[in-house]
């Protein structure tokens, strides 16, 4: 069993809730994030006083799962990404788990 994390913009959410459903994942957990990069010093300058929030509305979907699901899963978003026309893509990672209850 593993730990397999994905994190998203929220424009993404029900894409990769189809990828998750389609790779087997049925058990999975959802958390709201806000999604960051660090801009130059020359556009945070130039907008120091800006009203806008500093992230993005993202979400991080996780669940603990086999192999065989996460491997597919990883198909499934490599293919996903590919077919994006803007930067911001679907990042995963898969962490083991040495023990659990």
């Amino acid at each position: 069993m593993k730990l397999v994390i994905a994190t998203l913009v929220e424009e993404f959410q029900n894409d990769v809730l189809n990828l998750f459903k389609e790779a087997n994942i049925e058990s999975f957990s959802s958390s709201d994030i806000d999604g960051h990069k660090n801009a130059s010093t020359i556009l945070k300058a130039s907008n120091w006083l800006s009203t806008e929030k500093g992230g993005t509305d993202s979400r991080m979907l996780f669940s603990f799962t086999d192999d065989e699901r996460i491997d597919f899963l990883f198909k499934l978003i490599k293919d996903y990404n590919s077919s994006l026309e803007i930067n911001s893509m679907v990042r995963s990672i898969v962490l083991p788990i040495e023990r659990f209850i």
